[in-house]
């Protein structure tokens, strides 16, 4: 993809709404689907039932997003952001995100475990693990120059707090199931939502240097 249709910032500017998206349908969910305590229940059983669609397109909005994102760091400036690894992990997270969107994950009182079941749970895994690796990875990237050294504390400082929620909703199951796996999602968005932001000021830097 050429530069002039695609750039760092345009990546950005195309993230954000679909973002704000996946945070909005999913809080409003929250409210709609009465017949779930979301303190307790994952967002994976909101896939299912009424105002499922709308949930089902905010994923795939949401995996569009990080493949934007991913797009934007591994092409902006300089040379040292410039690593495969994070932008694989992105990916890949993405493609597991539509995964667990379109696999139907096991509700309780049915039959269980099921194939499908099986390929949401691996999928979510996936998405958790290969994404909240590749915020480490990508933030600890930017102490390298001087154009992205000011965002490493808070990148870096999000991404381990967002790592080490992960592992306790992995380990420490005797936690509410719903809340904290959706602290763990809110952590990635807000994450995502930053470098978002921060890829649309690369405009500023790419103008000064013309």
């Amino acid at each position: 993809m050429s530069s002039a249709t695609f750039s760092p910032a345009l990546a950005g500017a195309l993230a954000v709404p679909g973002l704000a998206l996946f945070f909005g349908v999913s809080m409003t969910l929250q409210f709609l689907r009465d017949d779930y305590d979301w303190i307790v229940t994952p967002l994976s059983f909101y896939l299912l039932g009424p105002y499922s669609g709308w949930l089902i397109g905010a994923y795939f909005a949401l995996a569009a997003s990080i493949v934007l994102i991913a797009g934007g760091l591994y092409s902006a400036p300089p040379p040292s952001l410039k690593r495969r690894m994070p932008l694989l992990l992105f990916v890949a997270s993405a493609v597991a995100i539509c995964i667990v969107a379109l696999a139907h994950t096991d509700l309780p009182g049915g039959p269980a475990p099921t194939g499908h079941g099986l390929l949401h749970n691996l999928a979510a895994l996936l998405a958790f693990l290969c994404v909240s690796l590749a915020m480490l990875m990508q933030s600890w990237r930017f102490r390298h120059d001087p154009q992205w050294r000011s965002h490493f504390h808070p990148a870096f400082g999000l991404a381990v707090l967002t790592f080490a929620a992960l592992l306790t909703y992995a380990l420490w199951t005797a936690l509410p199931r719903g809340i904290t796996q959706k602290m763990v999602i809110l952590l990635i968005v807000l994450w995502l939502l930053l470098a978002a932001r921060w890829l649309m000021q690369t405009r500023r830097f790419q103008s000064q240097e013309t």
